[in-house]
């Protein structure tokens, strides 16, 4: 199952999963900035940031509001640090080790071999942008919002590169009062 999102030539798909642990989900999304296929230029990077930021900014316009960008562990990193550049605004990144930092929040990724995840630093009243690199059930992005809202920060909206509709994490993430916005849709309306 693959999707092409017309006009930006974005390419995401979903495979089996050769290595999948008893917890966690038997397919992987592949996309055009894993760099599993081929490199990634700075220019993809680029146009990946900027489209994710500008789709941002016309589906949810709270967006100027927020303080910073909060990638995950690991596949979010690199759509964060895109969003980031396209932004304007600095980055954070939530990794899964416990080390003694303030302003530590823990939530889970309960499909993952390891679950716990960690953001570090963060602020209480700050707005948070949070990026993966794709949703499927939209669990760990709803676990993460919830944990920001108990330590006083403000979950602004959800970006990822590839959404997978076949399990209506948008509802979800907006039943939890967090707007999703993907570059592409892979699944059933995708």
């Amino acid at each position: 199952m693959e999707a092409v999102t017309q006009g930006t030539g974005f390419h995401a798909e979903v495979v089996a999963r050769l290595d999948a642990g008893p917890s966690s989900r038997p397919e992987r999304v592949v996309h055009d900035l894993d760099g599993a296929r081929s490199a990634v230029s700075p220019e993809q990077l680029s146009d990946a940031g900027r489209l994710l930021w500008e789709a941002l900014r016309r589906t949810v316009p709270v967006v100027s509001g927020a303080d910073a960008v909060l990638g995950l562990d690991a596949g979010g990193i690199v759509p964060a640090l895109a969003v980031s550049m396209a932004s304007g605004l600095p980055y954070k990144l939530a990794w899964k080790v416990r080390v003694p930092l303030p302003g530590a929040v823990h939530f889970v990724e309960g499909h993952a071999n390891r679950p716990n995840v960690f953001a570090y630093g963060i602020a209480p009243g700050h707005g948070y942008v949070l990026v993966d690199d794709e949703v499927t059930t939209g669990i760990t992005l709803v676990n993460l919002a919830q944990a920001l809202r108990r330590h006083g920060a403000r979950p602004v909206a959800a970006v990822c590169l590839a959404e997978d509709t076949r399990y209506q994490a948008r509802s979800i993430l907006e039943e939890a009062g967090l707007p999703l916005v993907s570059l592409t849709r892979i699944g059933q309306d995708g």
